[in-house]
């Protein structure tokens, strides 16, 4: 709801404060990707459910370190899928009295606790496993049963991998970054998890296919201890990039370039709309933000007109899908151009 303000013989503002649906990157201007992310998120599960019974099955007839490693790689993931549907259902509800920006944070909260499942029950476990049997002599069992799951394992995460690679390429053309660019800097917390797991996955498998081929070649268990470990640092690596990720939109990362510049532009496209002075932004969920802005309006009316006209301008803001209320404030001296990131704090 709109407010008014009156300081001498300045012109009257309105501040934009706005709940916004926007993609984590300048042009990728869509409403599609929640339920692509669910799709991806179930995908996922179902493919590292089924690869970690596998995967358990033949580390226990076969003795390998290196699948020991890979099945405990596997049911992390699978509890990790869990903490992303639960990311997805609760990061998606509508913002109420007590929330009055959502709960899209919630997304990030609980995609943090996927990404620490991640680094304790795969990176703590595949590493201190390996460890262990790094002095063993045993020889270890039949090496076709680990073959064959492992080929299988390849596949299917292969398959949940891309599902997320397409989902990813899709939101990325929209933006016009390439796809790890735009996985790296997204803010669907989900997406960026399950892409880096499983491309993880990928590489994991390559690892502990190399170590039990060179057990079976050499004679020595090393090798197999070894894939264990590295299929563990691998993770932790994953995990504790996806801890940090998260770490930086729940304290609230600055945005600046296109996204910045989309949300000014948009402003300034409104004709009454004379120039922005102020413009702070920061993510409140996957593809959410929340925005204030202050802005010149065209004229210098009276207050009693004023008043009916901001109330115009704040109806027709609100028409646009980004922006959703609007309050008044002074502007700065200093209007804002798109491109330049600087500006002033208007509380000084």
């Amino acid at each position: 709801m709109a407010a008014l303000s009156t300081e001498g013989g300045h012109r009257r503002t309105v501040a934009a404060v706005t709940s916004t649906s926007a993609d984590a990157v300048a042009r990728a201007d869509s409403t599609e990707g929640g339920n692509d992310s669910l799709v991806t998120v179930l995908v996922a599960f179902v493919a590292n459910l089924l690869i970690a019974i596998a995967k358990t099955g033949a580390a226990l007839l076969t003795g390998s370190a290196s699948m020991v490693a890979e099945a405990a790689h596997s049911w992390a993931d699978s509890g990790n899928e869990i903490f992303l549907l639960i990311a997805e259902k609760r990061g998606a509800k509508e913002a109420d009295e007590a929330h009055p920006l959502g709960y899209g944070k919630e997304a990030y909260v609980w995609s943090m606790f996927a990404a620490v499942g991640l680094l304790t029950a795969g990176a703590v476990v595949s590493i201190g496993h390996g460890i262990q049997q790094l002095g063993s002599t045993e020889e270890a069992g039949d090496y076709l049963v680990n073959y064959i799951v492992l080929a299988i394992a390849f596949v299917l995460e292969g398959t949940s991998f891309l599902q997320a690679l397409r989902q990813t390429r899709g939101v990325a053309s929209k933006a016009g970054l390439h796809p790890l660019r735009y996985i790296t800097r997204t803010s669907d917390p989900t997406l960026r998890a399950v892409f880096f797991e499983d491309a993880a996955a990928q590489v994991g498998l390559l690892i502990a296919a190399t170590g039990v081929a060179l057990h079976q070649i050499t004679g020595n268990a090393m090798w197999d201890a070894l894939g264990s470990i590295l299929v563990g640092v691998m993770l932790a690596v994953v995990a504790v990039f996806l801890v940090n990720r998260n770490r930086e939109f729940l304290v609230g990362e600055a945005i600046t370039g296109p996204v910045r510049d989309r949300v000014l532009q948009t402003l300034l496209h409104n004709a009454a709309i004379e120039k922005v002075t102020y413009l702070h932004m920061e993510f409140v969920g996957p593809q959410k933000l929340f925005v204030v802005a202050t802005v010149d309006l065209v004229g210098d009316e009276r207050e009693s007109v004023l008043a009916v006209h901001l109330q115009q301008v704040e109806d027709e803001i609100r028409k646009h899908a980004m922006i959703e209320h609007a309050v008044l404030s002074l502007p700065h001296e200093k209007p804002l151009v798109p491109g330049d990131n600087t500006q002033r704090n208007p509380a000084r």
